[in-house]
């Protein structure tokens, strides 16, 4: 079972790794991440 587990959780990474390479979703994960520092800096405020 938990080899099964290992290798699910492998394919889901290696999916999201691909995606992740992609210009149009680098530039959609970098809005993300300006947006979460921006609400994290508001906040320390």
């Amino acid at each position: 079972m938990k080899l099964l587990r290992t290798a699910a959780l492998a394919g889901v990474a290696k999916k999201v790794y691909d995606e992740a390479r992609k210009p149009h979703n680098q530039a959609k994960i970098k809005s993300a991440v300006d947006q979460f520092k921006a609400k994290q800096a508001k906040k320390k405020r």
